[in-house]
């Protein structure tokens, strides 16, 4: 993921472009380069507050609003100029990936059990649900209960010998995703990238799958506003958990540094998967702010440390 302290809008899409999309998706690649090289459409972007002029969200809104990811991108987002920076100020990225899951299966299930999870960036509560889910690693039997929904990870090393028992499930975004909005929906879907229709599956099974369990509890509102009294509101007798995948880097430092010190303090454990300052390609997956691994940013990948 790349940050928001490039020097310029042109070098955040050109780095998204060869460090990201490159080999993930041909289409977004060409057009972050493009893009990159067009000094009026720029221009547009920057007058967006800096937050808001990330590829992802730029290219998710195009596909929301049902225009193309080839060649003609910039000239149709010219046109629909309007619509769709309407879209990129309302939303903002929340890309909910279950498969993320496979990431954090190992820690989780080492923890004292039951757990409360408690996720910081919820979106839509995707990966309050790693029970739920069936795994395989590489060269493993499958793992987990008979479920619709099946992730995928590159691993060697350490596997857990057994299932997470979740006693409970809550989370905290900014702004939540309603699964049974279609339109909500929708949004998530319009941030898969364009060849990844593996993923788009994975993404309506887990949203399939998730409308049929019970509901866990999603707060709205600021991480730093609401974790201690979500995490107070957990049950006695389980081990609490908090954690996050790909949050932490859309924070200012200030609010980093806070959120760390609230979690430190609090009776928790603490999982943390997030891209680290300076280094680019995949997360580094952390128990109590110590680093265990190197993990891909969609759950793609586990290498132990």
């Amino acid at each position: 993921m790349i940050g928001m302290s490039e020097s310029t809008t042109a070098d955040r899409y050109r780095s998204f472009g060869r460090l990201e999309a490159q080999g993930n998706s041909p289409a977004y690649a060409a057009r972050c380069e493009e893009i990159a090289e067009d000094a009026a459409f720029l221009a547009m972007l920057d007058g967006l507050p800096e937050p808001k002029r990330q590829p992802n969200l730029l290219f998710g809104a195009v596909r929301f609003l049902g225009g193309p990811v080839d060649e003609r991108l910039r000239t149709w987002a010219t046109t629909h100029w309007d619509e769709v920076s309407a879209v990129m100020l309302a939303r903002s990225t929340q890309t909910n990936e279950p498969n993320r899951c496979a990431s954090l299966l190992p820690l989780l299930a080492r923890l004292p059990q039951p757990l409360a999870l408690v996720e910081v960036g919820t979106s839509a509560g995707l990966c309050l649900f790693p029970d739920k889910y069936r795994y395989e690693y590489s060269g493993h039997p499958p793992f987990g209960p008979p479920s619709p929904v099946v992730l995928a990870c590159r691993t060697e090393g350490p596997l857990p010998e057994r299932m997470p028992q979740v006693a409970w499930r809550a989370g905290i975004d900014l702004n939540p995703i309603d699964i049974t909005d279609p339109e909500q929906t929708r949004w998530l879907e319009a941030l898969v990238w364009p060849e990844q229709h593996e993923r788009l599956a994975r993404l309506r099974a887990a949203l399939a799958m998730a409308r049929a369990e019970p509901r866990p509890l999603i707060v709205r509102g600021d991480l730093n506003e609401h974790l201690e009294e979500l995490v107070a509101r957990a049950p006695t007798g389980a081990t609490t958990v908090v954690f996050h995948s790909a949050v932490l880097w859309y924070l200012t430092p200030e609010d980093r540094e806070r959120f760390a010190r609230t979690v430190r303090r609090l009776p928790v454990r603490w999982i943390s998967n997030e891209t680290e300052p300076g280094r680019v390609g995949g997360c580094t997956l952390s128990l109590d702010g110590e680093p265990v691994a190197r993990t891909g940013s969609h759950g793609q990948f586990l290498d132990w440390l």
